[in-house]
């Protein structure tokens, strides 16, 4: 869990520790507006680029399950194919909701393309006949 603190007026500093290779590296990010103006304890340019993604869109891949209809399992599990924005899961996981499947699928099925407008697909993660 990232953790704040306040600096000046205006700024702050949000500590993270990044998730981009096994180092593990303990960010220190400087905030000001929402935008990130300096990250610090990174050891390689991936840990930057963490830095300002996950304080200014933050972006996730969504796991859920979906309900289907005379198949093998009541429910099939699911994921996006790419990472949409945090701020778009509450939506996704109400779109999420009103799909039932009806028809045999294979891991890595389409369910949806471009779901939300997203330009992401989602897919199945399982076998269900």
């Amino acid at each position: 869990m990232p953790s704040t603190a306040p600096r000046r007026e205006g700024r702050m500093i949000k500590n993270l520790t990044c998730i981009e290779c096994p180092k593990s590296c303990n960010l220190s990010v400087d905030i000001e507006n929402c935008r990130v103006v300096k990250v610090r304890g990174n050891q390689c340019a991936a840990g930057e680029k963490y830095a300002i993604a996950e304080i200014e869109n933050p972006r996730r891949i969504l796991t859920s399950t979906v309900l289907s209809q005379g198949l093998s399992l009541k429910m099939i599990p699911v994921r996006t194919d790419k990472p949409i924005p945090k701020a778009r899961m509450q939506e996704a996981m109400v779109e999420i909701k009103k799909i039932r499947i009806g028809k045999p699928v294979m891991a890595g099925d389409i369910i949806i393309r471009n779901f939300l407008g997203l330009e992401v697909s989602l897919i199945t993660t399982r076998d269900c006949l």
